[in-house]
C-alpha cells in the first residue's frame, strides 16, 4: 500500500468518524427532547379503591410496568379508541 493509499484510507476513516460523532450528537439531542417531554407531564391526584389498586398492580406487574405506567397506558388506549369512534 502506498502512502497515497494510506492517506486516502485515513481520510475515509476520518469522514466515518465525523459521521459517527454527528449520529451520536443526534441521539443525545433526541434523548434530551424525550426527557424534556417526560418532565412536562402533568400530575393528577387520583383516588382508587383498594381493590381496584390491587387489580391494577397485578396487571401492571404482568405487563412489566409501574402502576403509574399502567394507568397512563390504559388512559392512552382509551383516548386512542375514543378518537377512532
Amino acid at each position: 500500500m502506498t502512502e497515497k493509499d494510506l492517506s486516502k484510507k485515513e481520510m475515509e476513516l476520518q469522514k466515518r468518524l465525523e459521521q459517527v460523532k454527528a449520529l451520536e450528537q443526534d441521539i443525545k439531542n433526541r434523548e434530551k427532547t424525550v426527557r424534556d417531554k417526560e418532565k412536562a407531564k402533568k400530575q393528577v391526584l387520583l383516588r382508587l379503591s383498594p381493590s381496584l389498586w390491587n387489580d391494577l398492580a397485578r396487571w401492571a406487574d404482568e405487563d412489566f410496568r409501574s402502576i403509574n405506567g399502567q394507568i397512563e397506558f390504559l388512559l392512552s388506549e382509551a383516548v386512542r379508541r375514543h378518537k377512532k369512534s
